[in-house]
Order: structure tokens, then sequence, then C-alpha cells
């Protein structure tokens, strides 16, 4: 049986979110107006660039904005700013998980990134890495290739859980003698499921989650990349919450 290692990509690998990557690029080559990040989106993240408000309540408001502007527009027509997304920011990752990736290509382990960004992105960067396969959050296009408006997410934790056990079955994975690595909630099931997971640079709710969950904090890892330092932490380190 084959080895895995099972990746997130925002805020695992890459140090943001592909999604948001391209909303800016959409509104940069103005195929979406400027005027919808100003009225729409600016003050959620300004609160969080503050750090007064939070970063997954930006996410899900930009996220819900992103899909209705999408909606009728053809994806042949956005090639090339899916490309500049990748092209501008494929290498903007994390040291710790490009050594990873790096790692497991070597080591001829299988492996995946599952991600919550959109499919045809996820693609690009998967392609990018050359890793063995992809699943990302369907935007579903009508026949004419139209985004419809409707999204199957694969942000949600039990989505990633049916995915990865399809690769399992796909390419004869043994699950305890593999690796995950993911920074929120979403990212629980692929940790859970896996003998060797890894938290990295986890938000709140995901470490506590790992806290509760006796099975899984004895076998986690929670590893920090911070400035030019990569450590690793006990999933019962002290967290000052403010």
């Amino acid at each position: 049986m084959n080895t895995g290692a099972f990746l997130d990509i925002d805020g695992t690998l890459f140090r943001g979110s592909l999604m948001i990557q391209h909303f800016k690029k959409l509104i940069k080559y103005e195929v979406i107006d400027p005027v919808v990040w100003h009225n729409q989106v600016k003050n959620t993240y300004a609160e969080w660039k503050r750090r007064k408000g939070f970063y997954e309540d930006y996410l899900e408001e930009l996220a819900e904005i992103y899909i209705k502007e999408l909606k009728g527009m053809n994806i042949s027509n956005l090639e090339f700013v899916n490309n500049q997304v990748i092209n501008l920011s494929g290498d903007i990752v994390y040291r710790y998980t490009r050594h990873i990736v790096n790692y497991h290509l070597e080591k001829d382990h299988k492996v995946f990134f599952i991600s919550g960004s959109p499919e045809f992105l996820v693609q690009k960067m998967a392609e990018k890495y050359n890793v063995t396969d992809f699943k990302g959050s369907k935007y579903l296009l009508d026949d004419n290739g139209n985004f419809t408006g409707e999204v199957i997410k694969m942000w949600q934790s039990n989505n990633k859980e049916k995915v990865l056990n399809q690769f399992v079955e796909d390419y004869n994975v043994n699950l305890d003698k593999s690796y995950s690595y993911g920074d929120t909630q979403g990212d629980y099931s692929m940790l859970k499921m896996t003998g060797n997971p890894v938290a990295f640079n986890p938000n709140f709710d995901l470490l506590t989650a790992i806290r509760q969950e006796n099975s899984l904090k004895n076998k986690a890892k929670v590893v920090i990349e911070r400035k030019d330092n990569i450590y690793k932490v006990n999933p019962d380190v002290e967290i000052i919450y403010i």
C-alpha cells in the first residue's frame, strides 16, 4: 500500500487564500466593478486588518460576494486572470510546507491537495507543485461554460473526509502510515483520519478541537512558522486569548 500526504492549501501551503487573490485580480482587471469591494467588503477587511474582527468573518463575507459576482461569467474568459493568480502568487508559500511537499514527493509518497479554494485554481497549484491529485470547491458550470452560482464546497470538514476516502480507494493508501496538514476546523477530519497529523499554524477552533479529542491530541503535532522560525509545540500549549 502507498503512503499518502494530504494538504490543505490556503493558510497551510499558500500564505493566504487563492480565492481572495482571484477576487482581487478580477477587480484589478475590472472584470468585477471595484465598487463591489469598497461598498461590500472593505469594512470587514479593515476590521480584520486592525485585529478587531475575525479572518473567518471576512472570508465568509467575501466568498458570498465572490460566488454572486462569478454567476453568469464564462470560465474561458477568465483564463488569463486564473493564470495570473498562480504566476504571481503561487510561490508565496510557507517554508515548512513547501519543504514537506518536496519531502513527500522525494519519498515517492502520494501527495494530495484538498482545498476550499475554487478547483480551477487548485488544479493550477497542483500542476505547479507536481502533486498526485487534487480536489477543490466545485463552481458549477452550465452547458455553455458559464458559472451557475452553485458551489460544492470543499472547505467543510465532512466534504474533505469524503474526498480523502476516495483518494484512499483510488490510490491504495495506507492511512495509518499517512500524513495530513491543515490549519482550520475544516481540516479536522483529515487530521483525525491519518496516522501522522500536523496542525500547522492552527487557528483557535482547530487547536481547541485537537485538545478535546484525546486520540488526536496524542498523535498530532502542532507546528508554527513565524518570521524565520519554525518550531513545534505541545497541543496543550497555553493560549493567551484576548
